[in-house]
């Protein structure tokens, strides 16, 4: 997902569905169609979005992965990351 900060605009909003999906987040699909379009830290407003959304995703830098410990073992990224556990994301993100 890329960081997209506070300043998110969106044409079509009306197709945009949102649930809570936590106590300190929410996530939003396209009513039409399904898509995944992001998960909103609700504190601060950040909004993280799929990379396959932006049509040069050349210009974003893979540096950092969560639920780490969660991760498929049959599975390895080759870049260097900044990695965080699932306790790590919670205690970082959550109220």
């Amino acid at each position: 997902a890329v960081d997209c900060g506070t300043e998110v605009f969106f044409e079509g909003e009306e197709n945009i569905s949102v649930f809570d999906s936590s106590g300190w987040a929410e996530r939003a699909f396209c009513s039409k169609c399904g898509s995944h379009l992001y998960y909103k830290l609700k504190e601060s407003g950040q909004f993280m979005m799929p990379v396959g959304l932006f049509e040069n995703e050349k210009k974003f830098k893979f540096d950092h992965q969560v639920f780490i410990d969660n991760k498929p073992s049959f599975y390895s990224f080759a870049n260097v990351t900044n990695n965080l556990t699932e306790a790590e994301v919670f205690a970082k993100y959550s109220p």
